[in-house]
């Protein structure tokens, strides 16, 4: 126990709590936004991959950081297009156009890397996002090294949670996704087209995925290789359960997951060979499951999610 407890005290494991959950915060944040608007999008991890990819390849080719980032989304927001062609407008299953979104956007990723690198024995590495201080903020004992020498995509992480925050709850557009996902008849009533709302509701929530998965290759490592993703996609949809669909609460989820995660490989070190490592990596995994069957009982999720809208049909 008093292993722990150092473990907690230290800025080292809270700095790299902060650095885990940037990428969890994009993606529950898009996630949620598609969910709010009535449609689940499963297809998360492989947008999350393609971003990945896309965004380091745009640098890797000559590009600056920060376009790389708006490339990702871009190609996150087309993928989005695409499940939105399927779900909202032609009506098909969203899991299944989820689960197959995503494996094509991950074998399209890794196709697209082999056919630009067919020479690459390891993978290539770039110029990642730096670390950037805050002025006294920075300087603060403990918390400015932990909290105030992030990234810049870090510090836009965190940010983007206020920022959906007042979308969703206090502009018309927010509203508007919202009802989406509640009542897309009283959308309809009020004469707005509720296949656009949901469309571009599932591209702007793509396009965060995506920026989830280049924070990974563009800020935490430096270079893109076959299954980095590792399952994050799938935590942010259980993360979207945990929070009640509530921005604020995904953000307390995100910063739990990462929190174990970031203790697990200390525990390794601690334990040492006395329990399997194999343990302390499904620990994250398991204790999310367990944590979202809980919140799940009393959630309250929107009423129309998973339910096709046709004009003139009643839900």
């Amino acid at each position: 126990m008093s292993d722990i407890l150092d473990i907690l005290l230290t800025a080292g494991f809270w700095a790299a709590t902060i650095r885990i959950v940037s990428p969890l915060i994009f993606g529950t944040l898009g996630e949620l936004i598609c969910e709010r608007a009535g449609v689940l999008n499963l297809g998360i991890e492989g947008i999350m991959t393609v971003g990945a990819m896309a965004g380091w390849m745009w640098v890797y080719q000559g590009g600056d950081l920060w376009t790389g980032v708006l490339f990702a989304a871009f190609v996150g927001a087309i993928f989005g297009l695409l499940h939105a062609g399927f779900t909202v407008h032609l009506g098909l299953s969203q899991h299944v156009s989820g689960i197959g979104i995503t494996l094509f956007a991950s074998s399209l990723s890794y196709f697209v890397y082999r056919m630009l690198l067919p020479n690459a024995t390891t993978p290539p590495k770039i110029k990642p996002f730096e670390s950037v201080p805050i002025p006294i903020l920075s300087d603060i004992p403990f918390v400015g090294e932990a909290l105030f020498t992030q990234s810049p995509l870090t510090y836009l992480a965190f940010l983007t949670v206020p920022a959906v925050w007042y979308v969703l709850y206090r502009m018309p557009v927010g509203l508007a996704i919202r009802m989406a996902g509640e009542n897309p008849m009283a959308v309809e009533a009020q004469g707005i087209n509720v296949l656009s709302i949901r469309t571009g509701a599932v591209m702007a929530g793509s396009a965060l995925m995506a920026i989830g998965g280049a924070f990974i290759t563009m800020s935490w490592f430096d270079a893109f290789y076959f299954g980095m993703i590792n399952g994050r996609g799938w935590i942010c949809v259980a993360l979207v359960i945990f929070a009640s669909w509530k921005p604020g609460k995904a953000l307390i989820g995100a910063l739990l997951f990462a929190g174990l995660e970031a203790m697990q490989v200390r525990a390794q070190q601690v334990a040492g060979a006395a329990i399997p490592y194999q343990f302390f990596l499904m620990l994250p995994y398991l204790l999310s499951i367990v944590a979202m069957v809980f919140m799940a009982r009393r959630a309250r999720y929107p009423q129309a999610l998973l339910v096709p809208f046709r004009r003139g049909e009643r839900i």
